[in-house]
């Protein structure tokens, strides 16, 4: 089979398309032949040589799938030969054919296309995982997303707003707080305007309730001026920094929790646990049409390089995908 190989740590140019050898499913998985795979900010880091695939996982990157089973013990599975499906992956998405276990398939939402449902499980997973489980948002609370335009920020809009939360969210441009005020939060333009002034006005001073990070570094401190007692921040992605100065003076009076988590290395329990959440709570927004999956730009998987200069460019608005 064809696959995207990172030949060294680099910029775009070490993605090569290249032979490598068909996938064997073990048991308990499917072989799938990739319809599309969704690009997320993980695979970027990974062709960075910042992010390496855990033990056991492909080395070819590509964390989320769409395609068709064409092998694999379907009988010890919910689905048949030439169903189609998107998936969870540890890595091996960015190929004509993968392997991925059972329980991390789900079907493709019912009236959407493979190439759509390609963007949908790295980023389903991680905004429910982070937002619903870990960050615990509840009936009547509120949330900021940072990097609202991303793949994860206008799905977790989307999925709060669905679910009748008052949501914020930051992005660096107005033609992207445009794109999320449309979506029904209130866009903030970081570059223009401070984030925790907008929200503690806009809360008559309370704040919010769960904050979800994608920068980290110095924006925990801000993040924890725009607030509310008892609220938490997830943090999910560093693009900021590593580290930052904490006031834990604040986190003990006011009672806040700073906790977040990775998805890609969590074990083959916690993941079809999480799919089957999902699958109950995320499913029917998508076959009603209440959430979408926002697509930027489509590319040939062949192309790959191209779609990881545009990420790493910071262009798209939704998902970025590549088409088998």
């Amino acid at each position: 089979m064809k696959a995207i190989e990172i030949s060294q740590p680099g910029g775009p140019d070490v993605l090569n398309w290249v032979d490598r050898p068909m996938p064997e499913p073990a048991a308990g998985q499917l072989l799938l032949r990739v319809i599309a795979a969704g690009v997320n900010r993980p695979d970027v880091m990974q062709r960075k040589g910042m992010y390496p695939a855990p033990p056991g996982a492909s080395d070819i990157p590509g964390l989320e799938v769409s395609g068709e089973i064409v092998g694999g013990d379907v009988s010890a599975s919910a689905y048949a030969m030439g169903d189609k499906v998107c998936a969870l992956l540890s890595g091996g998405g960015y190929a004509q054919y993968c392997v991925v276990d059972a329980e991390h398939c789900l079907p493709i939402p019912a009236g959407m296309d493979p190439v759509h449902a390609a963007g949908i499980p790295e980023t389903a997973f991680t905004v429910w995982s982070n937002i619903f489980n870990r960050g615990a948002l509840a009936k009547g609370e509120s949330l900021l997303v940072h990097g609202g335009a991303s793949g994860i920020g206008t799905m977790a809009i989307q999925l709060a707003v669905a679910r009748g939360h008052q949501v914020f969210a930051t992005a660096g441009s107005d033609e992207r707080v445009a794109i999320i005020n449309a979506l029904g939060a209130t866009g903030i333009n970081y570059k223009t305007q401070i984030f925790e002034d907008v929200v503690r006005e806009a809360t008559g001073g309370r704040g919010v309730d769960v904050i979800l990070d994608m920068v980290a570094g110095d924006y925990i401190n801000r993040d924890i001026r725009c607030l509310a007692d008892d609220g938490r921040i997830v943090v999910i992605a560093l693009q900021g920094a590593p580290k930052g100065e904490v006031n834990f003076a604040q986190m003990m009076l006011r009672r806040l929790t700073l906790t977040g988590s990775t998805l890609r290395a969590r074990d083959k329990a916690f993941k079809a646990a999480l799919a089957a959440q999902v699958r109950e709570n995320v499913w029917p927004l998508l076959e009603s049409g209440a959430v979408q999956v926002k697509l930027h730009a489509i590319f040939d998987m062949a192309d790959a390089a191209q779609a990881h200069a545009m990420m790493d460019a910071g262009e798209q608005v939704g998902k970025i995908i590549l088409r088998a």
